[in-house]
């Protein structure tokens, strides 16, 4: 898809020093058909939150993601949501596969899971770590042990814990949560309506391929998703091989009334042009 469908160039649009967008980018947000709840990752975008939020915002976002609780009422501010909270701060491969870790996810975990609920925040992700020398089998059986607490308690306040897919390809080797299978098989094993998958688009690309079929295949195990374009992980237009409107269509053929979310990173001149770009070409 070639740059600027849906909308228009906004290559000169970043916040100017009164923290106001131009009148032309502010103008077109109303542009969005309104089918699609909109979300971006915080994380792939090296400028302040407010500045961000004031672009999510004129866009028509409803949220920014992977915030920690001190960002919660920056995003509150600008009316946003936060589609999927930061977990645990142990790190992707350091998760709950390993038993070792256990006790520090727990308690990690039973202090977000309230704070969360609290401030209205339905979604907290976790990671299953790295494989080491464990089998797939005992690192799920590990999961699920590990898991079962911190899953009780949010049955309890009515937040998910959402485990992301992620490849073990090219970005996070000896990542075990790395096929759709796996993580299915996971969410049957805990047994709890308050478990489910962050399906990253973009990862399962590189693992998998075969998109729409998984999605269709799996979509009850599935409670979020992430963009990103492949290869690269960067904008998610015609520079690279996902047709994202059709796998959107898909997501929405499916009944699924959640978050899309922009997770690639910018490599064009102006990441909220990149970003307006992206949202327009998921808007179906």
């Amino acid at each position: 898809m070639a740059k600027g469908v849906g909308a228009f160039s906004v290559a000169a649009c970043s916040s100017n020093k009164t923290g106001l967008l131009t009148e032309e980018f502010t103008s077109q947000k109303e542009k969005l058909k309104g089918n699609i709840n909109h979300s971006v990752c915080k994380w792939c975008y090296q400028m302040p939150l407010e500045e961000l939020a004031e672009a999510a915002q004129e866009i028509g976002l409803k949220s920014i993601e992977l915030l920690d609780p001190p960002d919660w009422e920056i995003n509150k501010k600008y009316g946003l949501e936060c589609a999927i909270s930061n977990g645990a701060n142990l790190g992707i491969p350091n998760g709950f596969n390993d038993p070792k870790n256990h006790d520090e996810l727990l308690r990690q975990y039973t202090e977000l899971i309230p704070k969360a609920a609290d401030f209205g925040i339905s979604q907290i992700i976790c990671f299953s770590g790295n494989r080491g020398d464990m089998t797939d089998e005992q690192g799920m059986e590990n999961c699920a042990v590990g898991l079962d607490p911190v899953v009780k308690l949010a049955e309890q306040h009515g937040i998910l814990i959402v485990m992301e897919l992620l490849n073990s390809k090219v970005n996070h080797p000896d990542y075990m949560c790395d096929k759709t299978p796996w993580g299915a098989a996971l969410v049957e094993k805990v047994g709890s309506p308050q478990f489910k998958l962050l399906y990253d688009i973009y990862h399962m690309q590189i693992m998998e391929g075969d998109v729409i079929r998984t999605i269709n295949d799996n979509h009850q195990y599935i409670s979020h998703y992430h963009t990103g374009g492949v290869p690269g992980r960067n904008e998610i237009n015609d520079t690279q091989e996902l047709y994202y409107p059709a796998i959107v269509k898909a997501i929405q053929a499916t009944g699924y009334t959640g978050f899309i979310s922009q997770e690639f990173i910018p490599k064009g001149p102006s990441p909220i042009d990149s970003l307006n770009e992206s949202v327009h070409i998921c808007d179906v």
